[in-house]
């Protein structure tokens, strides 16, 4: 299976690969989790090392020096893996089509599922030999903040209900962004310890979910890896989806307007109804005038 870009892949896929000089293994995972056991030859690129101290994703130009110094060229084809839940993984992956690698995969079920079918175990570091690649930025997968402000594109969050609702605060203004559709990311994965469920089953649930086929999405959590997940799910799906990275945080620290709620029913066109109004001209030109300076 493919989506935006990223294969996803077998554990007997990876395993038949693993050393080989065609590809290079990626783990990012914090570095406890990753000498706490990991595939042979994976080198560790800990999903934290991408993000800057305030928690923006780094500018392209250091995530691909990053990504060289773990070893990865224009020859070796890079191949990620996670545990847990998999939205770093998928962030990985996301980054990897963002900075236009067409050759990235990913492996379809988690590490902890890896590991209880019985298969070889590493527990020593992995020190990458730093290589370069040429890359090319590829904004059409990415939604700046003023892109989700004035776009039409259905704006869908990933993150749990309760955080959609208001009822959780993380941010110090609880909600959702204006007219956004919910649907948490618990329920793309396909079971089992599988990442993501097929492709079928993710098409009947944006159905029910009022998500129309047609038109583009955005995709946004609170700062991108679960938004991640539900990017590559709307991809497999066969949707038009870009990730909004900085995602809810960046767009409360902005002091853009938000919604408390469950929302109401979908329209015809899978757009937000019932109490969900969207972003007005009026809160975008009150932003306008009092916008910050560090769009990325």
């Amino acid at each position: 299976m493919k989506a935006a870009g990223v294969r996803l892949v077998t554990a007997d896929w990876v395993a038949e690969r693993t050393g080989s000089d065609d590809f290079l293994l990626l783990d990012p995972r914090s570095p406890v989790r990753y000498l706490s056991g990991h595939i042979a030859s994976a080198v560790s690129v800990p999903w934290t090392s991408l993000w800057d101290g305030e928690g923006n994703l780094r500018p392209a130009e250091e995530l691909a020096d990053r990504l060289g110094a773990a070893g990865l060229d224009d020859r070796r084809a890079p191949v990620v893996y996670d545990g847990v839940d998999g939205r770093h993984g998928a962030m990985l992956a996301w980054i990897l089509v963002y900075l236009g690698r067409s050759d990235a995969h990913l492996m379809d079920v988690f590490f902890e599922t890896w590991q209880a079918e019985g298969r070889e175990v590493y527990y020593r570091r992995v020190e990458p030999v730093a290589r370069g690649f040429r890359w090319r930025r590829v904004d059409a997968v990415r939604a700046s903040r003023e892109e989700v402000l004035r776009d039409g594109a259905l704006r869908i969050d990933f993150r749990g209900a309760d955080e959609f609702s208001g009822e959780t605060d993380t941010e110090g203004r609880p909600g959702h962004i204006p007219g956004a559709r919910h649907l948490a990311w618990q329920e793309l994965g396909g079971g089992n310890g599988r990442l993501l469920a097929p492709a079928e089953r993710l098409v009947g649930l944006l159905k029910a979910r009022g998500i129309a086929e047609g038109g583009s999405a955005i995709a946004y959590c609170r700062s991108g890896p679960r938004a991640a997940l539900g990017f590559l799910a709307l991809r497999l799906a066969g949707r038009d989806v870009r990730l909004y990275d900085g995602s809810y945080a960046d767009w409360v620290r902005s002091g853009l307007p938000v919604e408390t709620g469950r929302g109401g029913p979908a329209g015809r066109d899978g757009r937000p109804g019932g109490n969900q109004p969207g972003i007005g001209p009026g809160a975008r030109r009150a932003w306008r005038r009092t916008k910050p300076n560090y769009f990325r």
